[in-house]
């Protein structure tokens, strides 16, 4: 449930996280939109490049001779052994 406008002023200090909303809200209904435009998309570079960093590791895993491989069965077995 998302309490009504103002009463997270009156019942919390007033944080950055609060100060975006509350500018956020200050603006025109399209504008709130397009921000949200925004953020998701900013949200899906930031998770795609978090993936290929992990890629890269993996790779990096596997050039190395890190990387374990096998069956599901296997894996069990090594986690269980440890």
């Amino acid at each position: 449930m998302i309490p009504p406008k103002g009463l997270l002023m009156n019942t919390h200090q007033e944080t950055p996280f609060q100060k975006a909303l509350d500018a956020v809200e200050s603006l025109p209904f399209d504008d709130r939109e397009e921000i949200i435009e925004i953020i998701k998309r900013r949200l899906a570079e930031d998770r795609r490049e978090e993936i290929a960093a992990n890629a890269h590791e993996a790779v990096k895993a596997v050039r190395e001779k890190r990387a374990k491989y096998g069956t599901i069965e296997e894996l069990k077995r090594d986690l269980l052994a440890e």
